[in-house]
């Protein structure tokens, strides 16, 4: 197995690397007459753009009011062919929320007989402890594990520490700030067994959407996500794990390795080792799992970080097989085209931007980002309408919009200035979590 240090330099190499093919695509229009300088950027916004824009459109939500029959009826599964099912909650200082989440996880429905809760005390420092030892006595199916605070592999060793004594067929990996209505396994196991898929992610609502335009903002773009996951299945393309909310098969799990303790995002690798396993994720609009918000941008600047830098690993720790026959035509395409415009076109501008200062030239490439904010508007306007189980989804009007729009700009500086780390910097492995406020936004 490589070691920690070969896989950093492994990766500084390639973030070099990156870093600098994008610089290069970047400055080079500059040297180009004017009446030139606008062809790459045009003809990469009419490819790109092309299939930003299809996958928006095409993409299938399974909708679900609440007064409405289930998406996938749970009477197709007989009493004896509900699996057994474990969900896993890695927890670290948790105080505010443990107690609450424990409670939601008790009172989902399922057959008592083949539902386990594991919750892992990853080394906290504050009453999470001893909070979870006094629910494990009142309630015989909450399994505790603690763990000390050096134990290493951040929340991807938490979680490995419960998979190691799992039984049941299925996992449901949940963050401590999860929020569950009580018939979700009702509604998600028929559908992921009546599908096929080896793995289920919801979609992510945000329940504190009202708080301020920062969590508003993020309760917009987790439905924009959704549909852009969604578009990229329905065409033959991706859909990746998000952490919150993924129902996973152990077996197929522990054939991909278990979760990847060398990663800042867990969730983020995983989707691509099981994807070079053959193991296809399904996307599920309704229902939802619930959670809350950063409300500072200082906090949103932490934890974007982290996804850009877990984001860019997964990519360059399998682009051979990413690249390779292994994968479909469709999945090769859906992947190329999600890391230019996700990661590419971001560094590709600033290395514009700054290239248009220092030669104090026009930039060259706002026909291409013109393009992708459009089309992730189009997404905003598909996925904010219409009826959805769990927390309402902001209205997508001007004002709204505008400020979702803008909002996206943030990728614009995070993922050039963690390329930039990635390539220059020491390595730095953090599980940063989310802060929670201390009162339960659910009304269980």
């Amino acid at each position: 197995m490589t070691s920690n240090a070969a896989t950093n330099d492994h990766r500084r190499v390639k973030s070099a690397g990156f870093l600098f093919a994008c610089g290069c695509a970047g400055a080079s229009p500059h040297w180009l007459d004017s009446a030139r300088s606008l062809w790459p950027a045009i003809s990469l916004a009419l490819l790109l753009g092309g299939y930003a824009l299809r996958t928006v459109l095409r993409g299938k939500l399974l909708r679900r009011s609440a007064a409405q029959s289930p998406i996938v009826s749970p009477t197709s599964l007989q009493p004896g062919d509900v699996p057994p099912l474990d969900v896993i909650v890695a927890a670290r200082d948790e105080e505010t929320v443990v107690t609450c989440l424990v409670e939601r996880l008790i009172k989902l429905r399922y057959p008592a007989d083949r539902l386990s809760i594991w919750v892992v005390d990853d080394g906290s420092l504050d009453r999470t402890p001893a909070l979870l030892d006094s629910l494990a006595d009142r309630h015989p199916r909450l399994n505790v594990i603690h763990r000390s605070r050096d134990a290493g592999g951040g929340k991807s060793g938490a979680l490995n520490a419960a998979l190691a004594q799992l039984k049941g067929d299925w996992l449901l990996v949940l963050d401590a700030d999860a929020q569950l209505q009580g018939d979700l396994l009702e509604m998600v196991m028929p559908y992921a067994l009546d599908s096929g898929w080896s793995a289920v992610q919801l979609r992510k609502a945000v329940v504190d959407a009202d708080r301020n335009w920062l969590t508003r903002s993020q309760a917009m773009e987790m439905a924009l996500d959704a549909v852009i996951q969604a578009g990229r299945l329905t065409g033959g393309g991706v859909a990746e794990l998000r952490g919150n909310g993924q129902l996973i098969k152990r077996s197929v799990l522990e054939a991909s390795g278990g979760f990847n303790e060398d990663t800042v995002t867990d969730d983020l690798d995983l989707s691509f080792r099981l994807l070079t396993n053959g193991a296809l994720v399904g996307i599920l609009w309704d229902p939802p799992v619930q959670e809350e918000a950063v409300a500072e941008l200082s906090a949103l600047w932490k934890q974007r970080q982290r996804w850009a830098e877990g984001g860019l690993q997964r990519f360059f720790d399998y682009w051979p097989t990413l690249t390779s026959a292994q994968l479909s035509p469709n999945q090769r395409w859906d992947l190329a085209c999600f890391f230019l415009l996700q990661y590419g076109l971001p560094v590709v501008s600033f290395a514009d931007l700054s290239t248009s200062v220092i030669s104090r030239t026009p930039p060259t490439y706002w026909p291409l980002c013109i393009v992708a904010f459009s089309v992730s508007a189009v997404a905003y306007l598909k996925g904010c309408r219409g009826a959805n189980q769990g927390p309402a989804i902001p209205s997508p009007g001007f004002w709204n919009l505008l400020v979702a729009i803008a909002y996206l700009g943030h990728w614009f500086v995070v993922i050039p200035w963690v390329t930039l780390r990635m390539a220059f910097l020491p390595k730095r492995l953090v599980w940063a979590k989310t802060s929670h406020g201390e009162k339960d936004p659910l009304q269980v």
